[in-house]
């Protein structure tokens, strides 16, 4: 059976950052991008408030800038690696997160099936963000599962890679999940635990589960 590898990308691909931040870093916004995150850690604005504030932050934003932002952050090795293996073996791979679409699709580039985000109007913004588009964690269940359905995957047969709070209801859709960089909010509910920097060690573990 084909299985259905799940990745979050925040903190996850990207190690110790988050795509907002990175494309905060070229417009010169870490300050501002970071009390926004500190608001939305601890429970103070929820996931449509964070878009609304962040496209607002975010008026001057370029392709120029988010194509330096995805050249300049600090993923992890061999991405496109394991990537190229999930398909070789006839299995599928898929990106799930909370960050701007616009982000989120260019790992289709790299070799992703498919890769979700919260829908942000195209860069240069001329239109509001719409808060019933942007996702939250439950969203990445329901996500998961109309990819599980469009590849015929059973939920038997999906793994999750994640790293935080957003990856918990995600982590106890499936059988089979590695904690990546994780923080405590995944303690005791991954199957497996990865501490690094390369996603191909990572992706081993999950391969020491398949059954």
């Amino acid at each position: 059976m084909a299985r259905l590898h799940l990745f979050d990308l925040d903190g996850t691909l990207i190690k110790g950052s988050a795509a907002p931040v990175e494309i905060s870093r070229q417009l010169g916004l870490l300050d501002e991008i970071g009390e926004l995150e500190r608001d939305l850690a601890g429970g103070r604005i929820g996931p449509p408030e964070y878009a609304v504030r962040v496209h607002g932050l975010w008026s001057g934003l370029t392709e120029a800038h988010v194509a330096a932002a995805f050249a300049s952050a600090p993923w992890l090795f061999g991405i496109q690696e394991v990537w190229r293996d999930i398909r070789e073996r006839g299995d599928y791979c898929a990106v799930i997160s909370l960050s701007p679409s616009f982000f989120v699709e260019r790992l289709l580039g790299w070799g992703a099936h498919a890769a979700h985000g919260s829908v942000f109007p195209e860069v240069p913004f001329t239109r509001p963000v719409d808060p019933a588009g942007i996702l939250n964690a439950s969203a990445k269940v329901s996500v998961a599962e109309r990819l599980r359905a469009e590849f015929g995957v059973g939920r038997a047969d999906c793994v999750a890679y994640g790293d935080s709070m957003s990856d918990v209801e995600l982590f106890a859709a499936v059988p089979v999940s590695v904690a990546v960089n994780a923080d405590h909010h995944l303690a005791g509910l991954a199957t497996q635990t990865y501490t690094g920097g390369d996603l191909r060690e990572a992706y081993a573990l999950a391969q020491i589960k398949r059954a």
